[in-house]
């Protein structure tokens, strides 16, 4: 899922992101509450017909924007209150509040309101946390008016332990929701225990019930997650990257505004038929970056979205086709890891 926060993928419109192969979107709860208010967006029809966009739309809950701005909060087990870092406000963000801008946002997947805990934290924080989160999932059960047209998700905390991932999975299981997210990863811990801890999360879940990895991330981590049965993923990595000039290849991770492109007459990516590759060279889109057009990160973002949806795509004929074929994708896109982390060195 492509994000967009403010109930827009940041220089896309809808048709670019169905041109590009997109199904569902992610879209941020605190920010449309903030700004411009659930209350005006239902008014105006529910976010669907606000941003145009008519394929489902999953929201997060506002539990990782909190913990993001956890200088400016108070967390109890009411629940969240913070000042607003856009209108200076301070609100309350509860359970029943999260379910209730979900509901009246008409998105088609709500999160549960959760208590996104730090790392590195101690057993003990995590433990606080995790039941935390319980107690709240509990409460959003509760406040749902419309489970009718809106699926509720719950999220796995348990931090970096294996015993209690054990303990929060299965007492979520319990609860028989729509799906299930692993949460409380991809938070500044190294990538090992990021991967170690989703291949270990992930068998915990129910089978039948959409299993949903948050926050990630590049291709290598997407297909590692896959290989461990995760279904779905969302993370600003393919927008944010191209906006600094980034773009993920077939061949590699190019960094466009590179002096080494400014006579490169050839397409961003030889094996992408996107708007970008298609009609642009790389001297030019060099050229568009160097010089702050507007046009330079749209036409990045454009590519990058194209390619983790046709990446996405391969892997799912993989998964058809039989292990073998898995095994052979995973192998090609750990050569582009190779060959992005050779960049960056």
């Amino acid at each position: 899922m492509p994000v967009g926060t403010q109930g827009t993928v940041k220089s896309l419109s809808p048709v670019d992101l169905q041109q590009a192969g997109v199904q569902m979107v992610l879209a941020n709860t605190y920010h449309l509450w903030v700004r411009p208010g659930h209350e005006r967006i239902g008014k105006l029809g529910g976010l669907h017909r606000f941003m145009d966009w008519h394929g489902p739309i999953l929201t997060d809950s506002g539990g990782y924007q909190v913990f993001s701005l956890k200088d400016m909060n108070k967390v109890t087990e009411e629940g969240v209150k913070f000042r607003s870092p856009v209108d200076g406000q301070w609100r309350m963000l509860s359970p029943e509040k999260a379910i209730e801008i979900q509901e009246t946002l008409g998105v088609d997947v709500a999160m549960a309101f959760d208590e996104c805990v730090e790392w590195p934290a101690t057993e003990a924080r995590a433990l606080d946390g995790m039941n935390r989160t319980t107690r709240w999932l509990k409460r959003c059960i509760a406040a749902r008016q419309h489970s009718d047209r809106t699926a509720l998700f719950g999220i796995v905390q348990g931090g970096v332990y294996e015993n209690l991932r054990t303990q929060h999975a299965e007492q979520l299981g319990e609860l028989d929701l729509d799906g299930y997210a692993i949460g409380g990863l991809s938070v500044g811990e190294p990538r090992e225990d990021l991967v170690r801890f989703t291949e270990f999360t992930a068998p915990l879940l129910p089978a039948n019930k959409v299993r949903y990895l948050m926050g990630v991330g590049y291709p290598w981590d997407i297909l590692d997650a896959v290989m461990a049965g995760v279904d779905l993923f969302d993370c600003v990595i393919p927008t944010r990257t191209a906006r600094f000039g980034g773009a993920f290849t077939s061949v590699g991770k190019v960094t466009i505004k590179h002096a080494r492109y400014r006579d490169d007459g050839g397409p961003l990516d030889p094996n992408c038929t996107c708007y970008a590759c298609g009609r642009f060279s790389r001297a030019y889109l060099r050229h568009l970056f160097t010089s702050n057009e507007i046009l330079a990160p749209r036409l990045l973002t454009l590519h990058n979205v194209t390619f983790y949806q046709r990446l996405l795509s391969r892997v799912r004929d993989a998964i058809q086709a039989g292990p073998a074929a898995l095994d052979a994708l995973r192998t090609e896109v750990r050569s582009w890891q190779r060959t992005a982390d050779d960049q960056e060195t």
